[in-house]
């Protein structure tokens, strides 16, 4: 096994920088890695799944309790032979979590033998732990799976939510703990003092609303933050009351697509990736869409702390259903804001995997310093109506 991990780490398809295999005369034995190379390895795993759309499976075996109720090295070395012992030759055994979960990566696996792969590794797991433990301990014994890309319901929210799939994002987190904190403070400061500033505008916006068209003030609509929790999303209301949302839907499954087609705004080479003459849209609506005007709002979104300042914008649950895997990435790694990088760098004069590629350089590369620079840039995004229509 330990040859075969160096043909792989040797080969072009591998990362020259990538790794240096730590592993201990047990674990050598056992083919078992220690955390930090089994979740490189990991995340690499579901970065080339991404793109090459082929599935694996994450088996987690959660031992913490049995070793802790037995400290000694040869229960740790019988637990790791038992998992070991599950894997084929092409699948990676390794520390999920030091010393409390296990984790198996099954590469290479076809949709339809998932349930079948998962009931016979739980089964062979099992079987190799009942010759080592004892019932009571065998009992303690917990074992999950996580399959990538995994199914959901119809909108593919389940897929978000599973956070063993990115333990990465979480680690992440974690080492910009207090950036997020002042990130929040700067959130929860910002939509306070807009709010407040705001206020003379809220009211004219709103009557000039409810004088010149039926229904609601405040246009409010289910939207996906990040990990795919969802939240009502607020905006000032800018269509009739009674359209055809399936105009949106038909145009936003075009467009992540990559088959919707390019308007001219006004006969300049300029092009736009947006519906044009919205028969839905008011009078009204189209001033406050053109200011932004519409979006003052989120800002109570923002201050709830469903949103942030700066983020990527927060998809409708259909949109889900049109991303490729690595699109899903986009709600994953940043909560939604009301500005970005897409809304300074070009808004609707921009493709849809760009507008992606954008967020994801935004997760990639954020500091409170990015964050500062693009609520600097919005202003004047806002005020020359950059790519909004």
């Amino acid at each position: 096994m330990v040859n075969g991990l160096r043909e792989i780490f040797n080969s072009a398809s591998f990362p020259k920088f990538a790794l240096r295999l730590r592993i201990s005369s047990n674990r050598r034995r056992h083919r078992v890695l220690a955390q930090d190379v089994f979740r490189r390895i990991f995340c690499w795993e579901r970065k080339r799944a991404e793109r090459s759309g082929r599935c694996f499976l994450l088996m987690l075996v959660h031992v913490e309790s049995i070793l802790q109720a037995n400290q000694s090295e040869k229960a740790l070395s019988e637990i790791e032979a038992a998992v070991s012992s599950s894997t084929r030759e092409t699948d990676l055994a390794g520390w999920y979590r030091e010393s409390a979960i296990l984790g198996v990566i099954f590469t290479e696996i076809g949709e339809g033998n998932w349930k079948a792969l998962e009931s016979l590794a739980s089964a062979k797991v099992i079987a190799s732990m009942r010759s080592k433990l004892n019932p009571e301990q065998l009992n303690q014994l917990h074992i999950s799976f996580h399959f990538f890309p995994e199914k959901g319901d119809d909108s593919g929210l389940r897929v978000l939510a599973s956070t063993e799939l990115y333990p990465d994002l979480l680690e992440r987190d974690e080492e910009r703990k207090f950036s997020r904190f002042v990130k929040r403070s700067m959130d929860i400061a910002g939509s306070l003092a807009a709010l407040i500033i705001c206020c003379p505008l809220f009211a004219l916006i709103s009557l000039a609303i409810k004088l010149t068209s039926k229904g609601p003030i405040l246009f409010k609509q289910e939207r996906v933050g990040r990990y795919g929790s969802r939240f009502t999303f607020l905006k000032f209301r800018s269509m009739q009351c009674d359209n055809d949302a399936r105009i949106h839907r038909e145009y936003v499954k075009r467009f992540i697509a990559g088959e919707a087609h390019q308007a001219q705004v006004r006969h300049t080479q300029d092009a736009v990736y947006k519906i044009q003459s919205d028969p839905r849209i008011t009078n009204v609506g189209k001033l406050l869409r053109k200011s932004s005007l519409d979006e003052l709002p989120q800002f109570i979104n923002v201050l709830k702390g469903d949103m942030s300042l700066v983020g990527p914008r927060p998809p409708i649950p259909y949109e889900l259903e049109g991303y490729q895997i690595w699109h899903r990435r986009r709600v994953l790694e940043s909560k939604p804001g009301i500005t970005g990088l897409w809304q300074v760098n070009g808004r609707s004069r921009l493709k849809f995997d760009d507008m992606v590629r954008l967020d994801l350089q935004y997760a990639k590369t954020w500091s409170l310093w990015l964050d500062i620079k693009i609520l600097l840039r919005t202003p004047r995004a806002v005020l020359f109506g950059t790519g909004a229509y």
